[in-house]
């Protein structure tokens, strides 16, 4: 696909590293033997976590929880912008505090009420249409039921004729 006039640099556009591509070590911005060497050293660190996990659970589940960055390790910062989960438990919810349905909710669950209702009378051919299609169906019926007695009464009488002729 054409850039137009102005070309970028022959290293194309600048790519920026997520948090997630850095732990991962499939960032662009570091060399592939940086890479390998981040990669041995999280093995072995591993390895020394899992002999010391046994004593320090309880401090690695708050580090765990919230990973502090920059001065946020020195300093205690409280940013009210910042979006805090809340996790609501079982016991705190109200089980009889019932929330009311949107004007567009509402209009569509009385939509779907009313479709399955009209299909219901439909099945039961109380409706204006099932009457109608009761009534086409009813015809075609007989129209078919006179078209197989003319059939069989012609076929009768060629039947009829056979015998007569052979006689």
């Amino acid at each position: 696909m054409g850039r137009g006039k102005f070309k970028g640099k022959p290293t194309g556009q600048r790519r920026f590293s997520s948090a997630a591509d850095i732990l991962a070590g499939t960032s662009a911005a570091r060399p592939r033997s940086f890479k390998q060497k981040e990669a041995e050293y999280e093995a072995e660190r591993e390895d020394v976590e899992e002999d010391s996990e046994e004593e320090s659970e309880e401090e690695s589940e708050d580090e765990a929880d919230v990973k502090k960055k920059g001065h946020e390790a020195l300093i205690e910062v409280d940013n009210p912008n910042r979006a805090k989960p809340k996790t609501l438990k079982a016991r705190d919810l109200d089980a009889s505090k019932t929330t009311e349905l949107s004007r567009r909710e509402r209009e569509e669950l009385e939509k779907q009420r009313a479709h399955e209702r009209y299909m219901r009378l439909q099945e039961q051919g109380k409706t204006e249409q099932a009457r109608k299609d009761l009534d086409r169906l009813a015809l075609i019926r007989q129209q078919r039921e006179e078209a197989a007695k003319k059939r069989e009464e012609e076929k009768a009488a060629r039947d009829a004729k056979k015998v007569d002729a052979r006689k």
